[in-house]
């Protein structure tokens, strides 16, 4: 650069800032002038891509920011989970989880999977659904189906608006079997442990003013064109996963097969607080990552960073987290 050192540009270039000197812009406006203040907050966050001739919109839901619970993760102490977050580049003692959910367009049906954690306040950091649909153009009276895939309430609390009607007025609301069987079911409710009897309690809640809209799916069932429903128990007892066929192509919806990749994708042995069988869970996972590992297979996560889609690949006793390429054009 002619003899110019780096620090000496740099401290060039603090001059010009610090003294307000400003360049011209447009029609001789200063670059001074033309300053607007930050925006401070985030654009919708959607972003689609293709699975063979199915457009796939990833929708982020929002993402809560949380202290990390002395028992997040079950079997691991405190300090493995803060040098595993620290490794991530994440910070510790502190939990942000991404929620997102996927609009399909199948043959010209728009579909849901999943619906968020419903209504929120105004800057809330989650149940952002709703304003990304209206800013995509998307009028939820024109979603014809809504595939839930388990009963926790950030999957089925935005079935409802905040009066308590539907949020998909015309919308089919299709259910795991087995998930229905076990949150309706009196029996399970009452030997729950205290802490589960509000997931039954916000269960009934959801579902009381839908039930003309739910029709329950099977297990390894076609729930729709291409979408098959996949059996992957242990986070509850109904968890249901999807694969996604089109053409030659496919994609993996595993829901909440793992939370943070970087605590349970890379350890598919740590068993998560929110995992209701944390053995048969980690059973499930480990299968299911083996088989998509082997198979190069493309991933949504529920709660992957957005925009939740990506692959893993063995490595060692865990797997690696790999994030798809983006896309600027489908």
């Amino acid at each position: 650069m002619g003899g110019v050192s780096r620090r000496t540009l740099l401290a060039g270039s603090a001059g010009i800032v610090g003294s307000g000197a400003v360049g011209a812009g447009p029609a001789g406006l200063s670059l001074a002038a033309a300053a607007t203040p930050a925006a401070g907050q985030q654009v919708p966050s959607a972003y689609r891509y293709k699975v063979g001739a199915v457009e796939v919109t990833a929708i982020s839901d929002g993402q809560r920011t949380v202290p990390l619970p002395d028992n997040f993760v079950r079997n691991q102490p405190r300090e493995v989970v803060n040098a595993a977050l620290r490794a991530a580049f994440l910070a510790e003692n502190s939990l942000s989880i991404p929620f997102n959910v996927l609009l399909v367009n199948i043959g010209g049906r728009l579909a849901l999977i999943d619906s968020g954690n419903g209504p929120s306040q105004p800057g809330a950091p989650v149940g952002l659904l709703p304003g990304t649909l209206a800013a995509l153009g998307v009028d939820p009276a024109s979603i014809e189906v809504v595939v839930i895939s388990h009963f926790h309430g950030d999957h089925i609390n935005g079935l409802l608006k905040a009066d308590g009607t539907a949020a998909f007025p015309k919308a089919e609301i299709r259910v795991p079997e087995p998930e229905w069987a076990f949150w309706m079911d009196d029996g399970a409710m009452s030997r729950a442990p205290d802490a589960q009897k509000s997931g039954f309690q916000n269960a009934r809640r959801v579902f009381a003013p839908l039930k003309a809209q739910v029709s329950p799916y099977a297990w390894e069932a076609e729930v729709l064109p291409g979408l098959a429903a996949v059996g992957t128990p242990g986070h509850t007892p109904g968890h249901t996963s999807f694969t996604l066929q089109s053409g030659n192509d496919s994609l993996f919806i595993q829901s909440d097969l793992t939370n943070i990749p970087a605590l349970f994708v890379r350890n598919p042995g740590w068993h998560a607080m929110y995992d209701m069988d944390p053995v048969k869970a980690e059973e499930t996972r480990r299968r299911i990552y083996d088989r998509l590992s082997g198979d190069r297979t493309q991933v949504a996560g529920y709660h992957f960073p957005f925009p939740a889609v990506a692959y893993v690949e063995q490595s060692g006793t865990g797997f690696h987290y790999i994030p798809a390429l983006w896309k600027p054009v489908l």
